[in-house]
């Protein structure tokens, strides 16, 4: 496969990304002060209609406050920008724009996982037997944030990472596990894009089955609790699902163990730094540590396993059968490359989605001026309706769960209450920082979980 000529001077491409990249939905460093761009490696690609130069950059983003962060850029050039291209700027009487928005351009990267061609160091790998639509025309999906992703009608979808970390992405790594593992609870992988970053390999980009007519977990939850209509089957249905792809990472993947006192002290860690941070944890501090002290006790070694790591029900579809899919194996956005590739206990991801019930059920009732924050534990009505409708769906959650998995999380009853004052700090820390009207779900929760 033959690339394009690269183009021939980029001097002045930095300065333009440096006013660009800001103003991009994906650029995940916003608010940070940005010193200046780079760019770290080019991959010229094979010509696409219309267009004059195209390149896969690798851009290393450097900033006031902390290390670089590589983000991944298919830069094009052409006489014009198609429409809804946003210009990044003006090249020898051509524009230089972002080339995902260009359907020339994403044809080409969907012809070329389909060909399991090579370009210099990337590698388009198809999945055996996937069919790609090669005839229908790719658009960009408008909600995707933090990466960008192009649809091609109702079959495909293709997921490019934006911001690129040496080593398999858990997203791609998990998704090829599964398939292996004839998973239903997960779209079907249809191929990758691989590349090396300082190194190692990266990954470029993920291609699966286009969830059509689906629904998302965390909507559907939500118009449940609005209109008080039942969601039980959908929680019990959910938790067969979580369960299946947990039983079906297991068997491709393996298990290991951890020590127990080691859980202990990542989690006092967690709770002490945040509490520095979130003066409103500190008067929790003591009960908190006394649940996480009793994991410490455990004696036994605790199993753990690769997961989904970053569970909830916004990563969640329900199909028009009634089937659930998880999504958006990436990880915790905030964890570093090695924290998300490790194996961590089942129950991280249980209670991720128990959490996601919570808040589901109470979310509304912040952002209404008659039922302020501080009402979430009081005895109204609509406090115990949202508490009752919680407790009922964790409760099918767990039990749909079990009945897949072959045992209940709610057995490991010092592990599921330890795993859930754990992510209810991390919320208190994520809350204060982003939606402070929300910072009364996960003290909520902290006041529950060690009455």
């Amino acid at each position: 496969m033959r690339p394009t000529g690269a183009s021939e001077d980029l001097t002045a491409l930095p300065d333009l990304l440096r006013d660009w990249l800001p103003g991009r939905r994906w650029f995940a460093e916003k608010g940070r002060p940005l010193t200046g761009v780079a760019v770290a490696s080019r991959h010229p690609l094979p010509a696409a209609e219309g267009v004059t130069v195209l390149e896969v950059l690798v851009l290393a983003v450097s900033f006031a406050d902390g290390p670089d962060r590589h983000y991944q850029l298919l830069l094009a050039r052409a006489p014009h920008a198609p429409a809804g291209a946003a210009p990044i700027g003006d090249h020898d009487g051509q524009v230089l724009y972002d080339g995902l928005h260009d359907p020339a351009v994403t044809a080409l990267l969907l012809r070329l996982i389909a060909e399991g061609a090579t370009v210099g160091d990337l590698s388009f790998v198809p999945e055996p037997g996937a069919v790609l639509p090669l005839t229908e025309t790719g658009r960009v999906v408008d909600a995707e944030q933090s990466n960008t992703s192009v649809r091609w009608g109702e079959r495909s979808i293709l997921k490019v990472y934006r911001r690129l970390s040496p080593g398999l992405n858990p997203d791609l790594e998990l998704h090829r596990a599964l398939r292996a593992a004839g998973s239903t609870s997960v779209a079907a992988l249809q191929g990758g894009i691989e590349g090396v970053l300082d190194g190692e390999p990266a990954t470029v980009a993920l291609l699966q089955e286009f969830a059509a007519g689906s629904h998302d977990g965390w909507e559907r939850a939500t118009a449940a609790v609005r209109d008080r209509t039942d969601f039980t089957g959908d929680a019990r249905a959910l938790g067969e699902a979580l369960a299946d792809v947990h039983v079906a990472l297991r068997a491709e993947l393996g298990t290991s163990e951890t020590d127990p006192r080691e859980l202990a002290a990542h989690w006092t860690r967690r709770c002490t730094e945040v509490a520095e941070q979130v003066p409103v944890l500190a008067p929790h501090v003591p009960a908190i540590r006394a649940v996480y002290d009793e994991v410490a006790a455990l004696g036994a070694p605790v199993v753990v396993q690769r997961v989904h790591g970053d569970l909830h029900l916004g990563q969640t579809l329900r199909r028009p059968d009634g089937r659930w899919l998880v999504i958006d194996f990436e990880g915790e956005p905030a964890a570093s490359p090695e924290e998300r590739r490790a194996p961590d206990s089942a129950v991280r991801d249980v209670v991720g989605m128990l959490f996601s019930f919570d808040y589901a059920a109470f979310h509304h009732l912040l952002t209404r001026s008659d039922t302020p924050g501080a009402g979430l534990g009081s005895d109204t009505t609509e406090a115990r309706l949202a508490h009752d409708w919680s407790a009922a769906n964790r409760d099918a959650f767990c039990a749909g769960y079990a009945a897949r998995a072959g045992e209940d999380p709610r057995a490991h009853a010092a592990l599921l209450r330890a795993y859930e004052l754990d992510k209810a700090v991390y919320q208190v820390l994520y809350e204060t920082r982003s939606r402070p009207t929300w910072l009364p779900i996960p003290l909520t929760a902290i006041a529950r979980g060690t009455a």
